[in-house]
């Protein structure tokens, strides 16, 4: 099972993954944890220019998300899921057509093209959207860290939207939690959600 983690930065992934994790792994599960960018030793170094170098054109920002991407599925996910292991994933194409589509203000029908052919159309089983407003984002994130985070509310607030348009076109693949809600009630809608 492909699970992808997504929602503005601040939403609470990271935490969300480590609680289904921790159910998944004490259910006698192989679970592998990853993220985009960064996955892999090569997407470490695109992540380390995506987020932490100078000002990266928007149409290049969408490829090296989407070479990361390719390489990451290649040699990490699709592997995982072969072998039957559930992959809990932070970050995946939806992001790419949030931030670089909608955010970047690039065609997202082009971005997502482009993140399915670098993953020859592999699609999570799940996704599960933090629905999280540019201010509570901002707030939690605290200190900023990244070139995506340093962008204003305005950039936040079109990426939060299409988040909540993607997941209006396909209601089957995505569940979109508030994500002001407390920690332990939303893993228990998680949870709930990937045993169903």
């Amino acid at each position: 099972m492909f699970i992808a983690f997504e929602g503005g930065d601040g939403a609470g992934k990271t935490t969300q993954i480590q609680l289904l994790r921790d159910r998944l792994v004490a259910a006698g599960r192989e679970v592998v944890v990853t993220r985009e960018p960064g996955g892999t030793a090569l997407g470490q170094e695109i992540r380390n220019v995506l987020l932490h170098g100078d000002h990266v054109a928007p149409r290049a920002e969408a490829l090296l998300f989407a070479a990361d991407r390719a390489h990451h599925v290649a040699t990490v996910v699709r592997p995982a899921l072969e072998r039957g292991a559930i992959v809990l994933q932070d970050r995946y194409m939806d992001s790419s057509i949030a931030y670089q589509g909608a955010g970047r203000e690039l065609d997202p029908a082009e971005v997502k093209r482009l993140s399915l052919w670098a993953t020859e159309d592999l699609l999570p089983d799940l996704t599960v959207l933090l629905d999280v407003t540019p201010e509570v984002g901002r707030a939690r994130r605290g200190e900023v860290h990244d070139r995506l985070e340093r962008e204003a509310d305005d950039f936040h607030t079109r990426v939060r939207e299409h988040y909540l348009a993607l997941a209006a076109t396909d209601p089957g693949r995505y569940l979109v939690v508030d994500a002001a809600l407390p920690a332990e009630q939303i893993a228990a809608l998680v949870a709930q959600e990937v045993q169903s």
